[in-house]
């Protein structure tokens, strides 16, 4: 929330105040029992239209010391990450909350081989199951009903893109190419993805395909290195691009490849953003040259404006999303 006090007025003044209060208050109540409280009935409710801020962001996190990661959550007005795994020989990475806000898909690898695939959890790290087929996969994500989780899977040298049930089963490929599909993200109303195509030559583009007929449509050009989508309920699609500054920035672009523009634009790597419920904001990972260089969350608006650092702990902070 912006702490900058536009105006003199002393009512203005204190109706801020009172709003802060009411989120701060909602956040703890939302990080404390994120499980039994759904979208519609959560700890946001005391909260009235400041709902949103009371809603937790989960994501990955690992230090240069101990290179494993765990998943933690952490309420949009800040305060200390809840951790919510707790695997020391096991990466617990790519947290996906689901439509109704009860559960977190996410991808669990480690101990020799021995664990590999995606799991869900409820939102206080326990109730954990096994997504069967999901062996080597990546990038889980929930459909807007619920029912189906899309994913990243390598077949022979390729990854491609599979959608199968939250339990496995059937599992169904929707992409055959010679290139490297990955990150799937739902259209609101469940009938496209989009998701990245990488060649072989390092560029990746965005494509939308319809999962009716499995017709595909480019969104960005030829030639670009664009990665990470997320589509909003608002119908446009974030994404992170390596431009001709060598630096990773967040754009935002229609579904159908028009109207694209810049977010953020530092001499940073912009990385892995992931919409507000209401899709006024984007939180996204920042840094991280190297393992030395500590990778931070940050909040900003759509427009760009109000940049706020959310995580400062010397860690690597990664691959958030945003409880709807």
């Amino acid at each position: 929330m912006d702490t900058v006090v536009r105006s003199t007025d002393r009512a203005d003044r204190a109706d801020r105040t009172l709003r802060r209060r009411a989120v701060a208050a909602a956040a703890a109540l939302a990080l404390a029992v994120p499980l039994t409280l759904g979208a519609s009935g959560d700890a946001g409710a005391a909260a009235g239209a400041w709902a949103v801020s009371a809603r937790p962001i989960v994501f990955a996190r690992y230090d240069a010391a101990a290179p494993v990661e765990d998943l933690y959550a952490i309420a949009p007005c800040g305060g200390k990450p809840t951790k919510l795994t707790h695997t020391p020989a096991i990466s617990d990475v790519m947290p996906q909350w689901s439509p109704d806000g009860k559960r977190v898909a996410f991808l669990r690898y480690g101990s020799g081989g021995a664990v590999d695939g995606i799991w869900t959890m409820n939102g206080a790290g326990g109730d954990l199951k096994s997504v069967p087929g999901t062996a080597g996969a990546s990038d889980p994500a929930w459909s807007p009903d619920g029912k189906r989780i899309a994913y990243s899977l390598p077949v022979g040298t390729e990854r491609e893109i599979y959608v199968a049930d939250a339990d496995g089963t059937p599992a169904t490929r929707l992409t055959h190419t010679a290139a490297d599909e990955y990150h799937p993200t739902w259209s609101p109303d469940g009938k496209h993805l989009a998701f990245s195509r990488a060649d072989a030559s390092g560029n990746s583009r965005l494509v939308r395909i319809q999962l009716s007929t499995l017709a595909q449509t480019p969104i960005t050009g030829a030639g670009s290195r664009d990665w990470t989508p997320d589509w909003s309920r608002g119908n446009r699609i974030v994404f992170s691009r390596v431009d001709s500054t060598g630096f990773a920035h967040l754009h935002v672009v229609a579904p159908d490849g028009t109207g694209t523009y810049r977010v953020t634009s530092a001499a940073a790597n912009d990385r892995y953003p992931s919409w507000s419920p209401d899709g006024r904001r984007l939180v996204f990972t920042r840094g991280g040259t190297d393992d030395a260089d500590p990778e931070h969350l940050f909040l900003v608006r759509a427009d760009g404006t109000g940049l706020t650092q959310l995580t400062k702990a010397d860690s690597h902070d990664l691959q958030a999303d945003w409880r709807p």
